[in-house]
């Protein structure tokens, strides 16, 4: 197997995560620099997006991308070229093994090429399942990587002051200690391309993540509830801004938590 040159020890930057990341997935990596790499991700929102959309793209590909074998014809027409090829100049024997295999790699990248295009221009995947998949992901990173929050209060009035300078908006901060949602703190994140506002807010044993951002459309919408990998997310609009609250709580408390914020 390929081993790359970058030497373990050697500091970790954004642009070296980007040319590794691919090796990174394929295993390509000695422990040490599996382990730098992955230590960086962990403390980098931009890279841990980066890392979150080539899985995603690898996930696509494996399942939905068609396999095609190579078909007779064509493999009958390759030994012909071969073969009126070598009557006319000697050249080194071409192993039918390889032949089949170029054949094979040649449909399969042109496949591939076919339906990233058609990802990307006929028919975009939806945009809420995928900013879903992501809010679920920035939730479980919150929790592993010991960054729930950069500012720590049940005080809103502290919490809301807090992300004045960092955001060009001002996200909606809430207190619902009293039904039984208190508020633990806040912190900045990324998602959807764009830096977020993250409100952790807390039912029994339970953390929930509120993630808001400024809303493509001024219109409000309602609530739009989804499962993905045994947790709960809850999604809508309001006065501009977007609310996206995910957690492992119950579908329908994780709902009555939504409504309570957006009255």
């Amino acid at each position: 197997m390929h081993r790359h040159a970058w030497k373990g020890n050697e500091t970790v930057t954004c642009q070296s995560v980007r040319e590794l990341i691919s090796p990174f997935f394929d295993n390509e990596l000695d422990v040490v620099q599996a382990s730098e790499v992955e230590q960086h991700i962990q403390t980098c929102i931009g890279c841990a997006e980066l890392r979150f959309q080539h899985s995603q793209l690898r996930s696509r590909v494996r399942a939905e991308a068609p396999y095609y074998s190579a078909p007779e014809e064509l493999r009958s027409r390759i030994k012909q070229a071969l073969q009126s090829t070598g009557t006319e100049r000697k050249r080194p024997r071409v192993p039918w093994n390889w032949v089949s295999f170029s054949a094979a790699a040649g449909f399969a990248a042109a496949f591939l090429l076919a339906f990233l295009l058609r990802f990307n221009t006929v028919a975009p995947v939806d945009s809420s399942g995928l900013i879903a998949r992501e809010v679920v992901s920035s939730h479980v990173r919150s929790l592993m990587a010991s960054h729930l929050t950069d500012v720590r209060s049940t005080d809103q009035h502290t919490v809301k002051p807090w992300f004045a300078g960092k955001l060009d908006f001002s996200p909606k901060v809430k207190d619902l200690a009293a039904e039984g949602f208190p508020l633990t703190g806040g912190r900045l994140d990324y998602l959807d391309q764009k830096t977020v506002a993250a409100l952790v807010f807390q039912r029994r044993q339970h953390l929930l993540n509120l993630f808001v951002w400024p809303s493509p459309k001024p219109s409000n919408s309602g609530f739009t509830t989804v499962a993905i990998n045994g947790f709960n997310v809850v999604y809508w609009s309001d006065s501009g801004l977007v609310y996206w609250v995910v957690s492992d709580l119950n579908a329908a408390e994780l709902h009555d938590f939504a409504r309570l914020y957006s009255e």
